[in-house]
């Protein structure tokens, strides 16, 4: 039974989605992307890079066929349910490329057609290349973003019984996302970056930020915003990473979204000897409501927004509306605290209508967790965790109310 539960984030996916297919649907939109990986190669027609690790980057570009709006739901992941796929109600991917360094550059004066910024994204735990891939090209679509869009994929074996695995695959992956980020911050076409990263991706972000500080004695001005969602970093090793980055008009704009209820970052915690997860602290309570204002961190605490999330650790993207109007303010340069709108009342305004620049970097940089846990994988995850030790809800309760 464990075995068939590890399994079921793969149902009713084939695998080999990535080889290339020629047929199109009316309405259907292309995503094209950069994609930098540290994953090893596999020949498995369709996978192209496996959960394990490689000596030296990789880069391809991608170009994935979306389905009409009408055939979809908006934040989720159509995958195909077998191959071909239908292009006219599922993901498809039209073309992979193998490239190098320079034909990267080339990709990138290609498709830029004169756009400026890059959205980066670090995916977190338990995703495969082509989970990453497909989700983040959903990412790019959705959010309507005018960014230039680039992914870098670490060797995950998305397996929830791979933790260690892939925390240690997040130490392996931080020269080589150190590398694409200096890359991105000396070529003189580009005028300023985005970082999302999420779950266990926000560790990699953070280390690979905090070496170019120290090698550079500062993080490259084009670097400007840091969106750590439901970031599964030690508080403390945060503080030290932060501390080495520089004094906060110094370093790059950075805004955590929080969750108390995170059942996952709760069992994280737990695995870590109970040290508090940067996505999981209480902003509003000390030291971390001091610590953030002086660090002049934005952290937005989305406790009290309900979810169907049984991890409750990718809710803050349940309303995409709401995120698209916090990014719009984030790029915007605004800063949003907790006390000038309530949760419920910016929902309300959005419901009411309250114009947002939804295609800004910053808010599809946001919308990302929409597609690392949409809900089928979201149930699959859950089934997986509940796996290791029962009833999520008693392996993940805090210690004083078991």
């Amino acid at each position: 039974m464990t075995a068939a539960l590890a399994l079921a984030a793969c149902a009713g996916r084939p695998e080999g989605v990535l080889v290339p297919q020629a047929a199109s649907a009316p309405g259907a939109s292309r995503v094209d992307l950069l994609v930098v990986t540290t994953r090893k190669r596999t020949p498995q027609p369709g996978v192209l890079f496996s959960g394990e690790r490689a000596a030296k980057i990789s880069w391809t570009d991608i170009a994935v066929s979306i389905p009409p709006d009408s055939a979809r739901k908006i934040g989720e992941v159509q995958w195909p349910k077998r191959l071909p796929a239908n292009p006219a109600t599922e993901f498809t991917t039209l073309s992979t490329r193998e490239t190098d360094a320079g034909g990267a550059r080339a990709w990138f004066r290609r498709e830029a057609h004169g756009k400026k910024h890059v959205l980066l994204f670090v995916h977190g735990f338990n995703n495969t290349y082509d989970d990453a891939v497909y989700r983040f090209a959903q990412i790019v679509h959705d959010s309507g973003t005018d960014a230039v869009p680039i992914l870098f994929t670490w060797p995950s074996r998305a397996s929830v019984f791979a933790y260690n695995y892939d925390r240690e695959s997040t130490n392996y992956s931080r020269d080589a996302l150190e590398e694409t980020l200096q890359a991105l911050a000396h070529a003189p076409e580009i005028q300023d970056v985005s970082v999302l990263a999420h779950s266990m991706g926000s560790f990699l972000a953070l280390e690979s930020l905090r070496q170019m500080a120290i090698r550079d004695g500062r993080i490259a001005p084009k670097i400007r915003n840091v969106i750590l969602a439901a970031p599964d970093v030690d508080v403390d090793v945060f503080k030290q990473q932060l501390g080495e980055m520089g004094p906060a008009n110094e370093r790059p704009r950075f805004t955590i979204f929080v969750s108390r209820d995170d059942r996952a970052l709760r069992l994280s915690s737990r695995i870590a000897g109970e040290v508090p997860r940067l996505g999981a602290i209480d902003p509003k309570a000390e030291p971390y409501k001091t610590e953030f204002s002086t660090a002049k961190i934005d952290a937005l605490d989305l406790t009290d927004l309900r979810a169907d999330d049984a991890l409750a650790h990718g809710k803050f993207a349940a309303s995409p509306e709401v995120v698209r109007a916090i990014g719009g303010r984030l790029i915007a340069g605004q800063e949003i605290s907790q006390n000038e709108l309530s949760l419920g009342e910016r929902v309300g305004q959005v419901a009411a209508g309250v114009a947002t620049t939804a295609g800004s970097v910053a808010g599809a940089a946001i919308n990302a967790p929409i597609a690392i846990f949409d809900p089928k994988v979201r149930r699959a995850y859950g089934d997986q965790m509940r796996a290791i030790g029962g009833n999520i809800e008693d392996t993940t309760a805090p210690l004083s109310q078991r």
